[in-house]
């Protein structure tokens, strides 16, 4: 059993003595490593938002005053919105962060797909490390040229996949109409993160295909937060950090399995983040499982950003375009999610000029590649009036 005590009062010493924002956010909340002796006493000390994170990181660049070690002893540095330049911190026992691939039987003999992208996002690379930790043979294939994904799969037998669920559902979709049946399709055992892991899905890839699977949830500060386990609702926290369930307006902690934003505490002295709020809803089980805490299940966003093939879509993001585009007076995206199970970014704007429209969405369109790296499939432009208090992101997916 982890002795989430110990820990906590370790990684707050260490950090207030060596991570100068960390030590500013004690002090901010007249808090001394002293009043932080068990998990309970962190609720002293005020969540630390995203939003504040991308401040404090703009005015302590480039690593926002939380780095304990040298630089120059960083294996990667990536970048996530804000921008954050995260940097990926030695691990002080890389077994530890190995669990979700064990508990889908990920090891020697295995040949895995991974689909994720090897750049700028810590996700292929990290699953990468991952799947030669536990001995299996990666192919580092990244999203898209589904071809010959397939016809890779086919020739080396491979038999595991980590990537998007709906990823792996448009495979399955091409296979299938190559007339590859389900009996003949080498793939199973999977692993799944950076969007919902939908009943529909799941129920054809275990119960079509005969694979097991976990879905992985995790964040780009936090690295996977946890996995869903066969058999048990919810996620199964990885021993890497210490979560709280808190009220979003008043930070302090709900009723033991009630509903809050999920808020973070990590181990990791090289790069501790201490109460931080991920922004996520969720609620914790009452009780430690197998010693271990267990999330019961993740409810929505606490703020307004919606993820969106992996990427986190802000509505402060949409209302930059505002500001680089005057002729924009009011803008909203709509999320939904197509037959082929892909989702599809709509972007509805309103328009002082309408003659500009087909400027404005190409513009638009590279905008948002560049800056957030996510692809914007329409831009549709609505009389004025039409967006009015809706909300600025908006998620028409259903979760069927």
């Amino acid at each position: 059993m982890i002795d989430f005590d110990a820990k906590i009062r370790e990684v707050v010493a260490h950090a207030y003595a060596h991570a100068p924002s960390i030590k500013a956010q004690l002090d901010k909340a007249g808090v001394t490593p002293a009043d932080i002796q068990t998990a309970a006493d962190l609720s002293k000390i005020p969540v630390l938002s995203k939003d504040a994170l991308v401040e404090i990181h703009a005015q302590n660049p480039p690593f926002g005053g939380f780095l304990t070690i040298d630089p120059a002893d960083l294996p990667r540095i990536y970048i996530s919105p804000g921008p954050i330049y995260d940097p990926q911190p030695p691990a002080e026992d890389p077994t530890l962060a190995l669990e979700p691939l064990k508990a889908v039987g990920f090891g020697r003999g295995d040949r895995v797909l991974n689909t994720f992208m090897y750049h700028l996002t810590p996700a292929g690379l990290l699953l990468d490390e991952g799947l030669r930790g536990v001995g299996a043979t990666v192919i580092p294939t990244g999203p898209g040229n589904t071809d010959l994904q397939i016809m890779m799969t086919m020739a080396l037998k491979v038999n595991g996949f980590v990537g998007q669920p709906s990823y792996l559902m448009q495979i399955l979709d091409k296979m299938e109409s190559m007339g590859i049946a389900p009996e003949a399709n080498p793939l199973k055992k999977a692993l799944f993160s950076a969007e919902p892991y939908l009943p529909s899905q799941q129920a054809r890839f275990e119960g079509q295909y005969g694979m097991k699977t976990t879905s992985a949830y995790g964040t780009a500060d936090l690295g996977f937060i946890g996995y869903t386990i066969s058999g048990t609702t919810g996620f199964r926290i990885m021993p890497l950090m210490y979560l709280q369930i808190v009220d979003p307006q008043t930070g302090q902690d709900v009723e033991p399995g009630s509903t809050g934003e999920i808020v973070a505490t990590t181990f990791n002295k090289a790069y501790p983040l201490i109460r931080f709020g991920t922004g996520d809803l969720g609620a914790l089980s009452p009780e430690l499982v197998n010693g271990q805490q267990h999330l019961l299940g993740l409810f929505g966003r606490s703020g307004e950003a919606i993820k969106v093939r992996g990427m986190f879509l802000h509505p402060n993001q949409l209302r930059a375009a505002t500001v680089a585009f005057p002729v924009i007076t009011a803008i909203q995206a709509v999320i939904t999610r197509s037959a082929d199970h892909k989702d599809v970014v709509t972007v509805r704007v309103e328009l002082s000029d309408e003659s500009q429209a087909a400027e404005i969405a190409e513009k638009l369109k590279v905008l948002a590649q560049q800056a957030i790296r996510l692809r914007i499939d329409e831009v549709v432009t609505v009389p004025k009036g039409t967006i009015g208090n809706e909300r600025t992101v908006k998620d028409e997916r259903s979760l069927a």
